[in-house]
């Protein structure tokens, strides 16, 4: 787990709203969340009784809200339960209060937004530009992203009118890529830069300028291969994402020899956040 370096209170209702960055996202002190809707003077209690009151809903939260250490006022750190807005949502739904009601408004808003974006995906890509620029990435990088997923799009497009619908089957071409490109898997790159195995963490996101356009031109390579042979079934696109890998890992390879040193790093976002600070 790691907290982003800014405000770790939110303000809803005058009441204060402990947070906490886990998992690559925002996760809020659901004991404060009750307490802002209900002005309970025991909130603690005023869950319990919910949870033992709405069974269904004390199971989700047993099963999917966290108990993170998260700051008291104190100053202390203390294990508490916490929800990302999803988790929230559900808990909104068993809280009769009409403090409830702009949580609601907010949710409803971010759901408009995503099917604006679907509409108009420039509105998505503007929203995730920001979340880039928010976390540290610089523009160069984060022109490098943004293209490099536009081209992850169009290889699975391909793979869609190749015949290969299933997630897993894109796992195993892309791992076919990725292992003739940078001699690893996805899996044992995300070892290599030890990014932990239950992070939610893309392992794209803490690649190197340098790994991005060579991950970019192994995948860009394999659709235009898959475009011009179609080939079908997967030992044919497995031919043909190894291939396309080859072409990047070759060009990676004399990348190498140039430059003097590896293009594979085994950094990872948060470790070269660091290493920037420092220097």
């Amino acid at each position: 787990m790691s907290e982003q370096p800014s405000n770790k209170l939110v303000i809803f209702q005058d009441k204060k709203i402990r947070r906490v960055w886990h998992n690559d996202e925002w996760y809020f002190s659901i004991i404060d969340v009750i307490e802002s809707l209900t002005d309970s003077s025991n909130p603690t209690d005023y869950l319990k009784k919910l949870r033992k009151r709405d069974s269904i809903l004390g199971s989700y939260l047993g099963t999917n809200c966290p108990h993170v250490n998260i700051t008291t006022i104190t100053g202390k750190k203390r294990k508490t339960i916490v929800g990302n807005a999803e988790h929230l949502f559900r808990i909104i739904q068993s809280v009769p209060s009409p403090k409830a009601e702009p949580f609601k408004m907010w949710l409803a808003r971010v759901g408009y937004e995503r099917v604006q974006e679907i509409e108009n995906p420039e509105l998505a890509q503007d929203r995730m530009k920001q979340i880039y620029e928010q976390k540290g990435y610089s523009k160069d990088w984060i022109d490098k992203r943004l293209r490099g997923i536009a081209i992850r799009q169009n290889l699975t497009d391909e793979w869609n009118n190749r015949g290969v619908t299933d997630q897993n089957d894109y796992a195993i071409l892309t791992a076919e890529i990725s292992k003739a490109t940078f001699g690893m898997t996805p899996s044992e790159y995300r070892k290599f830069k030890s990014i932990p195995v239950k992070s939610k963490s893309n392992l794209r996101d803490n690649m190197t300028d340098l790994e991005l356009i060579f991950t970019m031109l192994g995948e860009k390579v394999t659709t235009e291969i898959s475009v011009n042979e179609k080939p079908q079934g997967m030992p044919a696109n497995k031919r043909v994402a190894g291939r396309g890998g080859s072409v990047a890992g070759k060009a990676r390879i004399e990348t190498e020899k140039e430059l003097g040193r590896s293009v594979i790093s085994d950094q990872n976002y948060l470790q070269s956040k660091q290493n920037k600070k420092l220097n």
